[in-house]
């Protein structure tokens, strides 16, 4: 795989990124301060129900580089890691379904976007091996950018199995992100919008 973007730049101005770089770090820190007595009631949860609460799984991040990101467990232990569309559901714990529908399983990347790894919004971070998404996102410059917790195309249902349009979708994101954008998207994700990781039932898609 290339770690080169062919195109590195994006059509958003420094200062909206140093002003959506504050916001990042001023509501992850509060986020993480505010959720920490339901987050560690999650994990105590996660613990019994699968005896690993916290996820750990290498990621592409901005110019491609790999990053550690950090989600609640909602899949049985030693599970194969796929992409979510990929996920076997017989894998998925009760409590792990419940925690993809209501987004919950992903409140531990707040820790991700205040290490600056990732932002609250951004493109969804892909694995090393969906090679065909990291080819099309590589061509329209999507890694100039850092990925998100949620995005446009989260709020209207694409998701990585169709690798061609997601990245379509992350590029247009990418280049036109935007203060109020950024707060939009943040508000639709938060009142419901968007079905969370919930996995397919079509298992033999590919990456």
């Amino acid at each position: 795989m290339r770690k080169r973007d062919i195109n590195p730049s994006s059509d958003i101005p420094k200062s909206t990124r140093i002003i959506i770089r504050s916001f990042d770090i001023i509501i992850s820190l509060f986020g993480l301060i505010l959720t920490s007595p339901l987050l560690v009631l999650l994990i105590m949860l996660c613990w019994l129900d699968t005896g690993a609460p916290i996820f750990r799984q290498g990621r592409v991040g901005k110019g491609q580089k790999t990053f550690t990101l950090i989600k609640l467990r909602t899949m049985k232990p030693n599970t194969t890691s796929v992409a979510t569309h990929l996920a076997d559901p017989n894998q998925i714990t009760l409590l792990g379904s419940f925690l993809r529908r209501s987004k919950l399983d992903e409140l531990p990347q707040l820790w991700n976007v205040l290490k600056g790894e990732m932002s609250l919004v951004g493109p969804r971070p892909c694995l090393p091996n969906q090679i065909k998404l990291i080819r099309e996102r590589e061509k329209r410059g999507v890694f100039s950018g850092k990925p998100g917790i949620t995005g446009l195309a989260q709020i209207t249902g694409i998701d990585m199995s169709t690798p061609k349009l997601l990245a379509k979708v992350d590029e247009k994101l990418v280049n036109t992100l935007t203060i109020s954008s950024y707060f939009y998207y943040l508000f639709l994700t938060i009142t419901g919008k968007g079905s969370g990781d919930r996995a397919s039932t079509a298992r033999n898609k590919e990456i």
